[in-house]
């Protein structure tokens, strides 16, 4: 999971900001609009950020917020911006981790990671493994593409059989 530690609250220009803000940070009594506008972005990540469903937004060392993520997109700055919803009281996420200490305490990096007991998951491939992170252990995505070529018989047959059955263009 994706802790995103926010600084003070301070104003930005909307044209020159990659999302048009006109602010950015925390401050009490900001709106749920204005945490998710805020936290989404822009930051600086690697692949490893792709690999996670959920974010805990922190605001002087506690969690404010909770975001699904849908996926992460580049931004004209050369950074990246999360894309999802913000959680709200229900989901297991929100439930557990707002207001209560950020998990990694405050933070000088704004975008740090932890292990949480709710981002685990099975393993995409239907072997049943719990994982913690993306959606196949390693090794397992190719495991299960070969499964299916076999099913249909060669690589030579799927690569036929996909050919006539996805819609051209």
């Amino acid at each position: 999971m994706i802790q995103i530690t926010l600084g003070k609250k301070k104003p930005v220009d909307p044209d020159s900001d990659p999302l048009q803000r006109s602010q950015i940070g925390w401050e009490e009594g900001l709106t749920g609009e204005q945490l998710f506008a805020t936290a989404r972005g822009t930051w600086v990540m690697g692949t490893k950020a792709d690999q996670e469903r959920y974010a805990v937004i922190s605001g002087d060392g506690r969690i404010r917020g909770a975001i699904e993520i849908d996926e992460i997109e580049p931004t004209n700055d050369g950074r990246r911006a999360f894309i999802g919803r913000l959680l709200q009281p229900g989901d297991p996420v929100y439930d557990h981790y707002i207001g209560k200490r950020a998990p990694n305490g405050k933070q000088q990096n704004p975008i740090t990671y932890f292990s949480s007991p709710l981002d685990q998951r099975v393993c995409a491939c239907d072997c049943g493994t719990p994982i913690t992170r993306g959606d196949f252990l390693p090794g397992h995505d190719q495991r299960a593409i070969h499964e299916r070529i076999a099913k249909i018989g060669t690589v030579k047959n799927f690569i036929a059989w996909f050919d006539e059955t996805w819609p051209a263009g």
